[in-house]
């Protein structure tokens, strides 16, 4: 069976589906291997190692989509890709099939299957395939380096002859795989950290971690499915705007994280909010790819308010550590591949629990119950 990987093309990434190591690991196992000439130079990864690898190098990306039975990526490739695929031919990357119906679309017409890796379901056989997270990981911590380069002041407390300098105080919102790595990252660099989720579950992970947890009452109208909130009322979210407005306006650095699969982002910091803030104090608006969690960020830019607030939109903290992130990627897929498929065929077993989950699109037909308007069961 031959997995390609293609070069990712979507703008600010610099990650790649598969690390020399892992490509070795799948040649070993009876895979023939195809990177696209240059795919891994943005995660250091040059042609040689892949070579040494056993992998071979393809300069023709048209020829890379047309003879892959199995194509690995980072992000879906766009429409024109997909539509240069073989029929029968598979697709593994993150989709975001809800919110990017032209991807099932073309998926659709090219006559292929899809896989994407944000839908394999949150259950702990899956973990060592859980792509989510291990991005989250590292977009939690880049989050807290990020922040602290912008702020104009240290995180720890310290006593100089001169004086002492006060702690910096750190709010974080979402106790999720990036919440918690930013607040292990923020206590680590010496940071008061409070923490704001809605999800009480989480309180003794936050204090475990040194966190003050900022608790908010729950309601009937919180669902979660899978360790993610999937919905959540207006009514909750004025609340908790309420509760956290005073611990706003007196932090140095907010760091928001919080996704609902499928939707925009949540509001959680309003204009009224950041314009109570300090002069000199930084937001990190982990979701403004998704809309956003605070007012008057903007993908891709640093915006200074008026007072002297800092917003920060990255939109792809990860590919900042690209070189961490595409290992951890790589072995995320490589496992979730070797679940699916040996090196001859795929199992094709559609009532499995992971298959099930995950299959987006099959030989052409959409299938998952987010993209056919399907009731989605537990």
């Amino acid at each position: 069976m031959k997995i390609a990987v293609p070069k990712e093309t979507k703008l600010k990434e610099n990650r790649v589906a598969l690390s020399p190591d892992v490509a070795k690991d799948l040649v070993k196992k009876g895979f023939t291997v195809v990177i696209e000439k240059g795919a891994g130079a943005s995660s250091y990864f040059n042609d040689e190692l892949y070579t040494a690898a056993g992998a071979t190098i393809v300069n023709d990306r048209k020829e890379l989509f047309a003879t892959a039975d199995v194509m690995l990526s980072v992000n879906a490739p766009s429409a024109q890709d997909i539509a240069n695929m073989k029929k029968e031919a598979i697709l593994l990357s993150f989709m975001y099939a809800q919110t990017h119906p032209e991807l099932v679309e073309a998926c659709s017409k090219a006559g292929i299957s899809a896989f994407s890796v944000d839908a394999i379901p949150r259950i702990s056989r899956a973990q060592k395939m859980d792509a989510l997270s291990s991005q989250a990981n590292l977009a939690g911590y880049k989050s807290v380096i990020m922040a602290a380069d912008a702020l104009g002041k240290i995180f720890p407390l310290m006593m100089t002859a001169a004086g002492t300098i006060k702690p910096s105080k750190v709010v974080i919102m979402g106790a999720g795989v990036a919440g918690l790595q930013a607040i292990a990252t923020a206590k680590r660099l010496g940071a008061i950290v409070e923490v704001s989720d809605i999800r009480p579950e989480t309180k003794e992970q936050v204090q475990s971690l040194g966190g003050k947890f900022i608790e908010v009452k729950g309601d009937a109208s919180i669902k979660i499915e899978g360790g993610y909130v999937k919905g959540v009322s207006d009514e909750f979210l004025k609340m908790q705007q309420e509760l956290i407005a005073k611990h706003a306006a007196e932090a140095d650095i907010i760091i928001t994280t919080a996704l609902i699969p499928g939707r925009k982002a949540p509001v959680l910091i309003s204009e009224a909010m950041v314009k109570s803030m300090k002069n000199g104090s930084v937001i990190v608006d982990m979701a403004v790819e998704q809309g956003g969690n605070v007012v008057g960020s903007k993908l891709n830019e640093t915006v200074i308010t008026p007072n002297g607030v800092k917003i920060l939109g990255e939109s792809n903290l990860p590919s900042l550590l690209p070189l961490n992130a595409s290992e951890l990627y790589a072995k995320n897929i490589s496992t979730f591949l070797l679940h699916l498929a040996s090196s001859e065929a795929f199992k094709w077993e559609m009532e499995e629990e992971i298959t099930k989950g995950s299959l987006i699109v099959h030989k052409g037909v959409a299938v998952h119950p987010s993209v056919t308007k399907q009731p989605v069961t537990a």
